[in-house]
């Protein structure tokens, strides 16, 4: 019996698992998303063509629940040769802040 406790907990962490390599790919594809809709805004170029995970943060919202922030990154140039710096904060998959060089927008 003790067996089939462990392999059904094994399952659940394996589902659990996955479920949450999901939500991380969904998450960063939306990111990439944004990142590029920001950039053709502002008529810049996005390096690499993708953004790379930043980091997590756990934040209250404004009804006082927690949540958790996923912040990614990514390079742009405006004239082909500088590098600069932008981000997107998402909370799941919802945007929460978008920024070019220090100008969220």
């Amino acid at each position: 019996m003790s067996a089939d406790l462990l392999l059904l907990l094994a399952a659940c962490g394996l589902a659990a698992c996955y479920l949450l390599w999901q939500r991380a790919l969904a998450a960063r594809e939306t990111a990439n998303r944004f990142a590029h809709e920001t950039c053709s805004r502002a008529v810049v170029q996005l390096l690499d063509g993708t953004v790379a995970f930043s980091g997590l943060r756990l934040t209250r919202a404004a009804n006082g629940s927690w949540r958790l922030l996923r912040i990614y990154t990514f390079d742009y140039s405006g004239d082909g040769v500088e590098r600069a710096q932008g981000f997107v904060v998402l909370a799941g998959t919802r945007l929460e802040a978008v920024g070019l060089a220090g100008c969220a927008s």
